[in-house]
């Protein structure tokens, strides 16, 4: 993990020097802590796509915490904010998996965004920590869907259940789990459409779905993951709005941390919708998607040791 964590802070490098370089420029360029000060931080954590609502509340919990610990001097306010950051985006939170028999996760997102790519890297890493895996290739609306969910299928070593382009996407997802109760599957990862141009019928569509799957196996899906580009920033918000809306999505898996400066975006989903962020991808690697720790992330972001790192 120690060499993953060095990865995640050289990832996160566009989004130090846009976000916490500025806030840093903030603190100690003076010496007293004044509204100015606020102002001035609460426009950096705007600008860093963190979102006006949730940058209007650290700046918020930020003068709370100044009153209450009695802070006079303004260059101690940079491990408070981390502190206040850490707390805003909580604990690390696991997959769901069901208590027995198969496990049932549901990808949702826009295309372009990386969602086949993040299920292919999700199914490689289960298959390592030991279980068996199938892919549901649910988005049937786009034939090059299908191929690149079988590529990635080909790629990890696991089997991906399809029908032809057009197929209802609902019976995808009836032959993948009656396929994995007879043969004693672990996890099935069901992709879907990516399409937003109509709300209703992506609606409809995903109810159809999860009708199936709770059909099926009562209790699933266990997971309902959102697949967003961190690189469009507040666009991956407003996706992430509707999709709470539409689908009852459970976690977040945010692609594409390296090498953008909105990375931010992790503080503003969290802070507006409440979903958990589960998932990051900070590389092309197969190996480049990782559970998300707060902490760690924190950590990387302003440029601090990590949990199982040793500073200098």
């Amino acid at each position: 993990m120690a060499g993953f964590f060095a990865q995640l802070k050289e990832g996160l490098a566009k989004t130090r020097q846009s976000f916490v370089e500025k806030v840093e420029q903030i603190f100690t360029g003076r010496g007293k802590i004044d509204e100015d000060m606020y102002e001035e931080l609460e426009e950096v954590l705007i600008r860093s796509d963190v979102g006006v609502k949730t940058s209007m509340e650290l700046v918020q919990r930020l003068r709370q915490e100044v009153k209450s610990r009695k802070i006079v001097d303004a260059g101690e306010l940079k491990s408070v904010l981390q502190e206040l950051i850490v707390e805003l985006m909580g604990e690390e939170k696991p997959l769901e998996f069901a208590g027995q028999g198969t496990t049932v996760i549901l990808v949702v997102g826009v295309n372009g965004v990386g969602k086949t790519t993040t299920i292919g890297k999700l199914a490689n890493y289960l298959r390592v920590e030991g279980k068996r895996v199938f892919l549901a290739a649910g988005d049937t609306f786009r034939a090059a869907a299908i191929d690149q969910l079988e590529i990635w299928g080909q790629r990890v070593g696991v089997e991906v259940i399809k029908q032809r382009e057009g197929a209802d996407p609902a019976a995808v997802a009836f032959d993948a789990l009656q396929a994995a109760k007879s043969r004693n599957i672990d996890v099935v990862i069901i992709d879907t459409a990516g399409r937003l141009h109509n709300k209703v019928n992506l609606m409809e569509e995903l109810k159809k779905v999860r009708r199936v799957i709770e059909r099926e196996i009562p209790g699933a899906p266990h997971e309902v993951l959102l697949v967003l580009d961190a690189t469009t920033g507040q666009n991956a918000l407003q996706q992430a709005k509707l999709f709470q809306e539409v689908a009852g999505v459970t976690g977040i898996v945010l692609t594409k941390l390296d090498g953008t400066a909105k990375g931010g975006v992790v503080l503003g989903i969290q802070g507006e919708t409440k979903i958990p962020v589960k998932w990051i991808g900070i590389g092309e690697g197969i190996h480049d998607l990782r559970p998300f720790i707060p902490k760690d992330f924190a950590a990387a972001l302003f440029d601090r040791p990590g949990e199982g790192e040793i500073s200098d």
